[in-house]
This record gives structure tokens, sequence and C-alpha cells, in this order.
């Protein structure tokens, strides 16, 4: 579970393909903590000050860390992308971030497997 208090590195770690079996009984999102919450926490009001922005942010991380899904969330908004709120327990801004940091991830990793090996 990504805290608010964690580097942003480690929220790059969770590739799509390692999530963990959801029951099949329903949608991952209808065990969400965030159904019960304010949805205004999770986006931002127009012309928002940043330092209203940020607390909000902060307390929708608060209930992302508690969440069961969050993980799922987080692998959704990062698939879709979402460009707007908090999901899984990151903003927008550090979505962008973890995307950019697994294409590189990514293309290091084909680069490096059609590379000849040295012998």
């Amino acid at each position: 579970m990504l805290l608010p208090q964690q580097p942003l590195q480690d929220a790059a770690v969770v590739p799509s393909q390692q999530l963990p079996a959801r029951d099949e009984a329903g949608p991952w999102h209808s065990e969400a903590v965030c159904r019960r919450d304010e949805a205004g926490l999770f986006f931002a009001p127009s012309k928002e000050p940043t330092a209203a922005r940020l607390a909000r942010e902060e307390a929708a991380k608060r209930v992302c860390a508690r969440c069961p899904v969050m993980v799922e969330c987080r692998e959704h908004a990062l698939l879709q992308p979402e460009p707007y709120g908090v999901w899984g327990g990151l903003t927008a801004a550090e979505r962008r971030v973890v995307l950019t940091r697994r294409r590189r991830r990514e293309s290091e990793l084909q680069r490096a497997a059609h590379m000849p090996a040295a012998g």
C-alpha cells in the first residue's frame, strides 16, 4: 500500500501483470473506500488555491491508503490514463511520473533484449 510519505518510485514497482486476483463476484470499484466518501475530495474544484488543493489531495490519499482495492484503482488510472483527480493514492502529476518511468523501463528492457550477449 502506498502511504503519502513513501517515495514516488515505490508506486512504479507494481506492474499490471502482477496484480492480486480479485473475487469475481463484482467489479473492483464496488469495494472502493472512496465510494463512501465525498467525491469532491478526489477532484479539484475550478480555481482551487494551491494550499487547499494540497490539503485536499493529502486527505484523499489518506482515504486511498486504507482502501482494499487501491492497487486496482491505481492500475485503472494508469491504464486509462485518468487525467484528473486522485486515483489509487496518486495525483494526476504523480501518475504521469509513474507512466514516464514505466515507459522508460520498458524501453530499456526492450533495448537490452535486442543487444547481442557479450562473450
